[in-house]
């Protein structure tokens, strides 16, 4: 039978659901996982235990999968090396760690300016001051870094082999010109981050690539 499957990557586990094309509910799984708080303030998960409970899940619905809608937790920082290994637990979108990034992206762009491209002002969650975080504490693992990605990507990169983003969770990294639709290359220069890390954005409904 034709199933069309819906997968949320979310803070406390995946959900997943699988749909028949007239939007009858077929199967339902949920796998969850830990959330780590190693200091106050901070919240990091191992991107491993995402895809484990992704494939526990899809596993448990049964049937064979036509389309994977992927939907998750925004903002969080997954950074991989050259080969797509994790270099480091992801930052997730509740950590507070990042205040004086926060306030450097604000001096260096200007206010009125990061509204301007991004619709935001800096906060805590968002992704870009978390590199500049990793830039300030942890040089050797920056060092390292040749992608980035958000949580539910990073599952979409194991599912289809693909580094790429939706438009609306790369408005949430604080480095997308929301009026053009596209990775914003001032905002990278001003903060002195590489346009080569950054996935390929994609419209929500496109299709992002294909599982093996």
């Amino acid at each position: 039978m034709t199933q069309l499957v819906g997968l949320d990557v979310g803070t406390t586990g995946v959900k997943a659901l699988a749909l028949s094309p007239a939007g009858d509910v077929l199967a339902r799984a949920e796998e969850t996982y830990e959330l780590s708080t190693p200091r106050p303030g901070w919240a990091e998960q191992d991107p491993e235990d995402w895809w484990r409970a992704a494939e526990r899940a899809l596993a448990r619905l049964g049937g064979e999968a036509t389309a994977i809608g992927l939907s998750g937790q925004m903002h969080g920082l997954v950074v991989l090396d050259d080969r797509d290994r994790v270099l480091r637990p992801a930052i997730l979108w509740n950590d507070q760690r990042t205040e004086a990034e926060c306030a450097e992206i604000e001096e260096r762009v200007g206010l009125a300016r990061l509204i301007q491209l991004t619709g935001n002002r800096a906060l805590t969650g968002f992704t870009a001051p978390k590199l500049l975080w990793l830039r300030r504490h942890e040089p050797a693992t920056y060092a390292r870094i040749a992608h980035v990605l958000l949580p539910k990507d990073y599952v979409r990169l194991r599912l289809t082999g693909e580094h790429a983003i939706d438009v609306a969770d790369a408005s949430g990294t604080l480095l997308f010109d929301v009026a053009r639709r596209r990775w914003s290359e001032e905002m990278l220069e001003a903060l002195e981050l590489d346009l080569a890390w950054l996935p390929r954005t994609l419209e929500s409904p496109e299709i992002s690539g294909t599982t093996a």
